[in-house]
């Protein structure tokens, strides 16, 4: 157990920081504002969508289709657009994203627009939520420094999940209130709202000095490889990142799991909150830690991330399975300190097009444990794909820990 921080520490590094520190700074509480509409807005545009398209075609495949179709612009638009934030004022970046996406979104909600209208404007709406994404990590540093930052990225962290899980929940009750057009008439003025929130809160902010020219499209997305690529502590916080591939590969379990322990579609939910309610609470605890060891708890956590789900091998039942899956939830908070570490170890000039690419891997990396264990599977119990998960994952987790404490203790 973590050895208990003294409060009045006369070397702040060694402090963790307060919510009353982070709140205190009126820029970040406008900031966090922004953030809470605009996540809320992009679940409630899924959701909305999802139904319009249900309604009108009678056909469950589509709909599923579309509500797919959310999270496939994130993986072009990660390393194709986030470097917009490191070309223009980040502020501005942010603020023009959510007036183009409150646009879109007005626009769905035309009454008769075809279906592959509102395909194309719901992948454009997706691909202008990575250069905010990657603008908005990259302007946080600049507002808060130290663990002050630390600490409100894990504000931020947390508030998306929750704002997710919001979204969701007052979709499917908006939509079936006011119908799905007024329902993305609601979103779209989400958007419009964050923007108007960073527009009177957020000072805007020339972009980073530097003493080269600033490069071509092209020029900077290989630039932006080639430093992550090339880092090694960068190169390894990637890696670490990417084992949530593996824990979050359970997911797309969930519901062939919940079968086999005799569980209906409550289980189903119960299983697939257990991980994200455990990351928020392990994040609630991680920044309590003393800013130099949360660094050497990554490494642990990363494993412990993966570890219990090989206790999944003697199908529990549903109970001790939620409990195992909570865990690896709650070690899965390492994500906090690696994230942050990521930011503060990229030049600021970089920070846009860098976190773009690493959100990138993240993703790919869980879109490829979904779908592996769920082809995997269809061959054997998902019990077993489950602790198999859990193995690999502990293998990866700790050569990336391994490799990361080596760049540490060398130059880069």
């Amino acid at each position: 157990m973590p050895r208990p921080v003294d409060a009045s520490s006369t070397d702040p590094a060694d402090r963790p920081a307060t919510y009353s520190e982070v709140f205190g700074v009126a820029e970040f509480r406008w900031l966090w504002l922004a953030q809470l509409g605009s996540v809320i807005g992009d679940q409630l545009a899924r959701v909305a969508l999802a139904v319009l398209v249900f309604n009108r075609t009678g056909s469950a495949g589509l709909s599923a289709l579309t509500y797919a179709l959310t999270f496939l612009p994130d993986i072009a638009g990660g390393p194709l657009l986030s470097g917009l934030a490191d070309r223009f004022p980040r502020r501005r970046v942010m603020i023009n994203c959510d007036i183009a996406r409150a646009v879109l979104v007005a626009a769905m909600a035309i009454p008769g627009a075809s279906l592959w209208i509102l395909c194309i404007l719901l992948i454009a709406v997706q691909l202008l939520a990575s250069p905010f994404q990657s603008a908005r990590a990259a302007l946080l540093p600049s507002i808060l420094t130290g663990d002050r930052f630390v600490l409100a990225s894990s504000v931020s962290n947390i508030t998306a999940q929750a704002a997710q899980l919001a979204g969701f929940v007052t979709g499917g009750t908006l939509v079936a209130a006011f119908g799905a057009g007024n329902a993305l008439l609601l979103d779209a003025a989400t958007f419009g709202l964050s923007a108007v929130l960073l527009w009177l809160g957020v000072r805007e902010r020339p972009l980073p000095e530097t003493t080269e020219t600033r490069a071509g499209w092209w020029a900077s997305l290989s630039a932006g490889a080639q430093l992550v690529w090339g880092d090694r502590r960068l190169r390894y916080l990637v890696a670490l990142a990417c084992v949530a591939g593996f824990y979050v590969s359970v997911e797309g379990l969930a519901a062939p799991y919940a079968a086999v322990v005799g569980g209906g579609p409550a289980a189903v939910g119960l299983l697939l909150a257990a991980n994200p309610a455990g990351q928020m609470v392990g994040m609630l605890l991680l920044t309590r830690v003393a800013p130099p060891r949360r660094l050497t708890l990554m490494g642990p956590l990363a494993i412990g991330s993966c570890a219990p789900l090989i206790g999944c091998l003697a199908q529990p039942g549903l109970w001790v399975t939620v409990g195992l899956w909570f865990v690896s939830g709650l070690c899965a908070s390492y994500q906090l300190a690696a994230s942050a570490a990521f930011v503060l170890n990229v030049p600021d000039a970089q920070r846009g097009q860098a976190f773009g690419l690493a959100r990138t891997a993240l993703i790919v990396s869980q879109g490829i444990g979904v779908l592996a264990a769920g082809v995997a599977a269809d061959r054997w119990a998902p019990a077993v794909v489950v602790a198999a998960a859990g193995i690999c994952g502990i293998l990866v987790a700790a050569g990336a820990a391994y490799g990361y404490a080596g760049a540490t203790r060398q130059p880069a």
